[in-house]
């Protein structure tokens, strides 16, 4: 397989910490939201500088592999709930776009209905720009189709999910371990756009961790952090946290934000297993059929977890299911992402409070009989079908919009916003990419259209 070649952001990655900047804007975290605002932010010739925690992974020959997967994980991809769910949280250029599925899905109606934010015109255009629409269907896979052909048998209407990928380079290789990292380059990721405002005159710098935000007088004075063993000051106007929906509450709440981190989102998930007499899923792209049942609250895919990840998962729910690995070959897998419950929270030492509540568990039930109804129409053995461990995909709703945020994503720190997962409302229950770079361009607007007058260098 191949891998991206290295970017001018591995050649670009700042100026030596301990030294004292002001920027027009620092934005913290180089996940889709933060790499959309710093894009638009530094083609209108704002100076943006960018603080990203981890490093850049993707021209490294441990990109996309299980060791690397362990390298850029928090806490090597073992990070769990005080409730024992599984959460991956990449830490690097590109944030959790390095390790999702490449799915897409357009930001419902209600953010416009309930909360007055109409986001319609930004993801078209970013839908547009990016390519967005599902694999051809020879790509789509044979045993991920089957699923959705078996589900349509039973009543239910699966779609060729959309997806952010452009499949039509020479070294095109997905299958489940693309979610490791996509090493052929057919995955957007937000370190492009990171790529695309180093061009533009905006700086990175990677490993540095913002510890607080500088408030003075009610509003943004700067950020202060740490790169490597240094500690760093920086000024700027304003600035943009989008270090996800873990990292940004820390971050707030050190910064005096109290409310940041009271309940939070998680998109809890699993998926349902089943042997089938065919080859399996394995070799598919990941989630290129799905179905939403909005009245459930539930999201249905095709999905499996990666060959070497299989037996390391499955050993949490026991030796005996843990044995099942070597009929990962044969295995046919339906994810279920549940639009879960606002509960628990981020506490203070990342230590995270997330679990079910009881009608999350009883929808969760419900969902797992219809995919065990899939799994046995689609062939399986019907006493090999088991349902995985509990995991958290998406880390939000850690800073509401309501609650801590403005509809404008300001904090209550003047020129102090937030852009990222931690904003949203309520869970989304759907891919979180589009709607959060449809958020980072509205809030990019926002920005340009209200200039601050500029503190002189120091």
């Amino acid at each position: 397989m191949s891998r991206p070649p290295r970017t001018r952001l591995d050649r670009n990655t700042g100026a030596e910490a301990g030294e004292n900047k002001s920027w027009d804007t620092v934005v913290v975290g180089s996940g889709p939201g933060g790499a959309s605002v710093a894009r638009s932010l530094a083609r209108a010739g704002r100076r943006v500088l960018i603080l990203e925690r981890g490093r850049d992974w993707r021209g490294s020959a441990l990109y996309g592999t299980y060791p690397g997967a362990m390298l850029y994980a928090d806490h090597r991809a073992l990070l769990f709930s005080r409730e024992g769910m599984n959460i991956i949280r990449p830490l690097m250029v590109g944030g959790a776009t390095s390790m999702y599925c490449g799915c897409s899905a357009p930001p419902g109606a209600w953010w416009s209905e309930r909360y007055g934010i109409d986001l319609d015109i930004e993801a078209e255009e970013t839908a547009k720009e990016l390519g967005v629409g599902p694999l051809p269907p020879g790509l789509r896979g044979v045993a991920s189709t089957r699923i959705a052909e078996a589900a349509e048998e039973l009543g239910m209407t699966w779609q060729a999910q959309d997806k952010l990928m452009s499949p039509g380079a020479e070294a095109f290789d997905c299958g489940a371990h693309c979610m490791l990292g996509c090493r052929c380059g057919a995955k957007w990721n937000a370190g492009a756009y990171v790529d695309e405002a180093v061009a533009a005159g905006g700086t990175v710098w990677t490993g540095a961790r913002a510890d607080r935000v500088l408030v003075e007088g009610g509003s943004v004075r700067g950020v202060e952090g740490r790169k490597g063993r240094k500690k760093f000051t920086v000024e700027a106007e304003t600035v943009v946290v989008a270090g996800g929906g873990i990292g940004t509450p820390l971050l707030l709440r050190a910064s005096g934000i109290e409310g940041a981190g009271r309940g939070m989102a998680i998109d809890t998930t699993v998926m349902v297993y089943g042997l089938a007499p065919y080859r399996g899923i394995g070799s598919d792209p990941p989630m290129t059929w799905s179905h939403a049942d909005d009245d459930l609250g539930v999201l249905y895919s095709t999905l499996i977890d990666p060959w070497l990840m299989y037996p390391l998962i499955m050993a949490r729910k026991g030796p005996r299911w843990a044995l099942t690995w070597p009929r990962w070959g044969r295995t046919l897998g339906v994810m279920i992402k549940l639009t879960d419950e606002i509960s628990g929270g981020v506490e203070s030492g990342a230590r995270i409070h997330k679990g079910l509540t009881e009608g999350d568990r009883e929808r969760l039930g419900r969902a797992e009989a219809v995919a065990g109804r899939i799994l046995r129409k689609a062939g399986c053995d019907p006493d090999t079908i088991f349902t995985t461990p509990l995991r958290g995909t998406h880390p939000s709703a850690t800073a509401r919009i309501g609650d801590v945020l403005t509809s404008d994503l300001e904090t209550e720190v003047r020129r102090l916003y937030v852009c990222d997962a931690s904003v949203f409302p309520r869970s989304l229950g759907r891919p979180t990419v589009l709607t959060i770079i449809a958020l980072a361009k509205r809030l990019s607007k926002h920005l340009l259209q209200d200039p601050v007058e500029r503190r002189s260098t120091v």
